[in-house]
């Protein structure tokens, strides 16, 4: 399935910090560093998050409809992870709420501006 996922900053180290600082309780630290790329997780047999300077060297561009989605044990930790995010120095981009009846989420954009979500799945 999917092995990770990589979204273009704008200083590395900043965003290092931002998803490591965020994500800790996952488990994720920096796995891999090379510079202008760092590979974010807790292991490399689960999913990643990589970030990356643009290799041409031009500013990163957040994608339209693109989006990191983080799964969460419940509505709660969503919440919880939505504004620790927030706190961390993201935007939000949707408060935490019931968007289906299966469906609990909270949106924000990172300090580059790539939109993300914490979601919680119930059985339906």
């Amino acid at each position: 399935m999917l092995g990770y996922v990589t979204i273009g900053v704008t200083d590395i180290e900043k965003a290092k910090a931002f998803y490591t600082d965020l994500l800790a309780c996952y488990g994720a630290n920096v796995l891999f560093d090379g510079g202008r790329i760092a590979f974010i997780g807790e292991s490399w047999e689960k999913t990643i998050v990589a970030v990356c300077i643009p290799y041409d060297q031009c500013d990163p561009q957040p994608g339209n409809g693109n989006m990191l989605a983080f799964t969460c044990d419940s509505s709660e930790k969503v919440d919880k992870m939505h504004a620790k995010a927030l706190a961390l120095g993201a935007s939000d981009e949707g408060a935490c709420g019931q968007r289906m009846p299966i469906f609990y989420g909270g949106y924000f954009r990172d300090p580059d501006g790539n939109k993300a979500c914490f979601y919680h799945m119930s059985a339906g």
